[in-house]
């Protein structure tokens, strides 16, 4: 039987009120796995890096990462969490061809860190606090890969299964019930899971690339009746892994539960999955509760006693949150609302940061990083960054133009020759003779010769329309390869007509 049609936004908003809730896994990027010696990488072939205990072989015992657990510590700090003095795992059964020992080692009841919370900014600036009950340690499943079909293990061929990513470590985030969202609930989706991908890359801890599955949410959504106050049956949309696909799941699912909802029906608590083409959400399975997973503590683990001298070394380890980095930059940089946030969507902020610090202005940074940089990467399909141009280059490149030994164009040229390996700005400058031609001798042989060409312009100037000047600068150009000192072409056809600039 197919579902009720789902209501727009607008009318599940009006008998409704949301409730999210979010699970965010964190793959760490630790050297080695979170029990054992094999090596966490990512894009290696199949099955390669794993060993007996990711397997879960009999005798094998598993020994904890410590480098893991600091970052577990620095994330609970970085999320405002309190950091329990001792902690320790436990067993989560479920049966999956990915999990070969038929269990998950978790955290259940005695997580790493508890009660915090996160400050998340919003597009106009707005601050929404989210309650972090827990982050927990654990380890990841392996990756089925379902040949045949969509993809998916509905309609598959058969399915392949990689345990290079089993026992990967992961750190789990959970929120607490979020309630007041109202309409901007989706928004605030969005806003707290790029918060937590930004905090993880400030602290070094994950590579942060959620096409690689390196952080992925869970979107819990339910509705409740307005001031009725009982929280309504959720669904939970599995492993959402773009920070606008988490925004559309729950905008999907609030419209989703209302249609149901309004036409009497009930919500099936269960996992969904997110359909990207189709911008909506399927059925996965019956959502498992807490005694369903049957927790009981880890046998061959013991528990991990943290002290304050440890944990105040890794506070002290912190860098300084990204939100309020970008308000101090965003500040300092004097760029307006839309200049700053095009250079968080081009990702360029670090780099902009680096060449401001020397020696830039910022106006200088920005416009080299947006415009010419950006140009020339994406003309070579790669990002900006990937380029490798440093910011002495172009510090170096603006001085060149400051002190007029070229000019923008030529400036351009250079950015090219400089990617191609021919060093530094001023030595290409000087090897392919790309200085501005500001010698009045030769300067004025080529303005005569444009005025000569070009009598109907030389009239216009001569009658007061000096900004006809253009149509001479552009012949004077192209006599010098381009390297003309326009100011200069300027001051000599003024001085020709006896015009005063």
């Amino acid at each position: 039987m197919s579902e009720p049609a789902p209501l727009s936004f607008d009318e599940a908003l009006e008998r409704f009120e949301p409730v999210m809730g979010f699970e965010v896994h964190v793959e760490l990027n630790t050297k080695t796995k979170m029990f054992s010696s094999a090596p966490n990488a990512f894009g290696d072939e199949p099955n390669t890096n794993v060993n007996e205990v990711d397997l879960g072989l009999p005798g094998t015992l598993p020994v904890v990462n410590k480098t893991a657990v600091e970052y577990a510590i620095k994330l609970g700090l970085a999320l405002n969490c309190s950091i329990a003095e001792t902690c320790r795992f436990a067993r989560k059964q479920y049966f999956y061809p990915d999990t070969p020992k038929n269990w998950q080692t978790s955290q259940y009841d005695e997580p790493i860190a508890f009660d915090g919370y996160l400050d998340v900014e919003l597009d106009d600036g707005e601050i929404f606090r989210v309650e972090i009950e827990r982050a927990h340690m654990e380890e990841d499943a392996g990756k089925l890969t379902h040949a045949g079909g969509s993809g998916r293990i509905q309609g598959a061929d058969y399915s392949l299964v990689d345990y290079n990513r089993a026992g990967v470590p992961l750190i789990e985030i959970v929120t607490k019930p979020i309630t007041g969202a109202g309409e901007r609930a989706p928004e605030i989706a969005r806003a707290y899971v790029t918060a937590i991908r930004d905090i993880v890359k400030a602290l070094g801890i994950s590579d942060a690339r959620m096409e690689r599955g390196n952080v992925r949410c869970d979107a819990n959504v339910s509705l409740m009746e307005k001031g009725a106050g009982k929280f309504g049956t959720r669904s939970e949309t599995k492993n959402v892994n773009s920070l606008r696909a988490v925004e559309h799941a729950v905008h999907y699912e609030i419209r989703r539960h209302a249609g149901i909802l309004a036409a009497g029906g009930s919500i099936v608590q269960e996992t969904r999955h997110w359909k990207e083409d189709t911008r909506t959400t399927s059925s996965g399975r019956p959502k498992s509760d807490a005694d369903d997973y049957r927790y009981f503590p880890e046998p061959d683990l013991l528990p991990i006693v943290t002290d304050q001298e440890w944990i105040e070394r890794l506070r002290a380890e912190l860098p300084e949150p990204p939100a309020e980095r970008r308000r101090r930059l965003r500040e300092a940089w004097g760029y307006s609302d839309k200049e700053f946030r095009d250079v968080l969507a081009a990702g360029l902020m670090d780099q902009i940061e680096e060449t401001v610090a020397s020696g830039a202005s910022p106006a200088v940074a920005r416009k080299w990083w947006m415009g010419e940089i950006s140009r020339v990467a994406n003309a070579r399909e790669v990002e900006p960054a990937a380029l490798g141009v440093e910011p002495a280059t172009i510090v170096e490149l603006n001085k060149l133009i400051e002190e007029g030994r070229i000019n923008d164009k030529i400036a351009r040229q250079v950015l090219e020759h400089h990617l191609d390996g021919e060093g530094a700005p001023s030595k290409i400058v000087a090897d392919r003779g790309l200085e501005v031609v500001s010698d009045d001798g030769a300067l004025t042989a080529a303005v005569e010769k444009a005025m000569a060409e070009n009598p109907d312009v030389v009239e216009k100037v001569a009658a007061g329309k000096l900004k006809a000047i253009g149509a001479l600068i552009g012949p004077v150009m192209k006599e010098t390869r381009g390297q003309a000192d326009a100011g200069k072409v300027r001051e000599i056809v003024l001085n020709k007509l006896g015009i005063e600039g």
